[in-house]
């Protein structure tokens, strides 16, 4: 039978991902994000795309005392976090984690096409985490026009601004939607990941 992961936005670039107990937390964001109430988290595992605090924040999340063991294979490709080689804002480390079922990325603040290096790394993905705000990261068109060559079965955007939370300068979830003809909003933070799920583009509701 297929093992389920569950995914749950916990806002901005955050993320948990959950399976038979095991937890992880990708990108902690610290007090500095608009909007956003302050992050408060357990997990066995903290996984951080670059040192910037929005997406470093280690400090928010209360490491879990236990012997078990990692469900989740990773895989670390590193890109630049702007389009001049890592001059302007640093590296960026996209995090694939692999349960031997599915490939779920989370794609930090990636900031520059992939080359053909990083993908061979990257792999088949089946779920893909991606900013779509632009500014601090690739513009809405780059972004989808990565997700058009790799082809995930399940795009779930981050890192954008909405009337109640977001850093000004980063654009709307609606510039990235545009782009995708197989949206599905949720009422919910959570989705079940499964090998098997319907392809999408799920937005998550933010429940801070």
């Amino acid at each position: 039978m297929s093992k389920t992961v569950t995914l749950t936005w916990l806002g901005h670039s955050c993320f948990k991902l959950e399976q038979d107990g095991y937890s992880v937390v990708l990108d902690p964001y610290d007090g500095n994000v608009p909007g956003y109430a302050p992050l408060h988290a357990e997990a066995n595992q903290v996984l951080c795309s670059h040192t910037h605090g929005d997406h470093n924040y280690k400090e928010a999340v209360t490491l879990k005392e236990t012997e078990q063991k990692s469900p989740f294979q990773v895989t670390k490709v590193a890109c630049p976090h702007d389009n001049a080689g890592g001059t302007e804002r640093g590296m960026n480390l996209i995090h694939v984690l692999d349960n031997g079922e599915m490939r779920i990325a989370h794609f930090g603040d990636i900031g520059c096409p992939l080359n053909e290096e990083q993908k061979k790394a990257l792999g088949h993905l089946d779920v893909a985490l991606v900013p779509v705000g632009g500014h601090f990261t690739m513009e809405p068109d780059g972004i989808e026009a990565m997700l058009e060559e790799l082809k995930p079965r399940v795009v779930v955007p981050m890192h954008y601004r909405t009337e109640a939370f977001g850093y000004p300068v980063i654009g709307t979830l609606d510039a990235f939607l545009k782009y995708r003809t197989d949206v599905a909003s949720y009422e919910t933070n959570t989705l079940p990941l499964t090998p098997d799920m319907p392809a999408q583009t799920a937005v998550l509701a933010y429940q801070g």
